[in-house]
């Protein structure tokens, strides 16, 4: 099967299950005419984050990986009223798109979002003494995935769902010394959830509009 007719199953996956959303839509002309890298979750994965949060039955969620904002108004749109997401951003330019993003979608008083190196930001978290979080979402740069899921643990509580994207990279996360920072950086987020035995994990392979990758999915005991 190639990418096209994943492409096309995604699209009859939304046509057949979502309600159209033209500020979705918006928010990704917007990333889209402000040059932001095509790299957000697909409208099926967006959802499948929403409905985590709701399951989950989540209140505060981290999402280290802000990009513009299109995660995070997927998980947004799952918390109660009083929910909150905290999200981070490095490049403050995908902020200010961001935070656009949220006005658009209506849902800047849910969101916090902080910029900067996101390991300085999981600090000042931390030195704040936030209250653990219900489930944290990492999508950024993916060596530091090791990074992210230690202070994922430190900011966590038992029950905190813990997703980290992009986890199967085309399938060479099976490559031993790839040479490639970020099939290492998804072989690290394997070892550190399968050492971790406060973590219980599994991995999801996904086909679809962003290709061949994979969620890894863990619950902390």
């Amino acid at each position: 099967m190639s990418s096209k007719t994943w492409t096309v199953v995604d699209d009859y996956i939304v046509s057949s299950l979502f309600e159209a959303d033209p500020i979705l839509d918006a928010v990704l002309k917007a990333n889209r005419d402000q040059g932001l890298p095509a790299i957000d979750v697909s409208a099926a994965q967006g959802k499948l984050l929403s409905l985590l949060v709701r399951i989950r039955g989540a209140k505060k969620v981290l999402e280290v990986g802000t990009l513009g904002g299109y995660s995070t108004i997927w998980m947004a749109r799952g918390l109660p009223a009083d929910g909150k997401v905290v999200t981070l951003e490095l490049d403050p330019h995908h902020a200010k798109v961001a935070r656009s993003n949220f006005e658009r979608a209506g849902v800047s008083d849910k969101v916090d979002l902080r910029v900067g190196p996101a390991l300085q930001s999981l600090a000042t978290l931390a030195d704040e003494g936030a209250d653990p979080f219900d489930l944290i979402f990492i999508d950024a740069d993916k060596p530091n995935n090791p990074n992210y899921l230690t202070w994922a643990m430190k900011l966590s509580r038992s029950g905190t769902v813990v997703v980290c994207d992009n986890v199967i990279r085309d399938g060479a996360v099976v490559k031993k010394n790839s040479g490639d920072a970020n099939v290492e950086g998804a072989r690290a987020a394997f070892s550190f959830i399968g050492g971790d035995k406060r973590l219980d994990g599994t991995a999801i392979q996904t086909v679809g509009a962003k290709g061949y990758d994979g969620f890894a999915i863990a619950i902390v005991e």
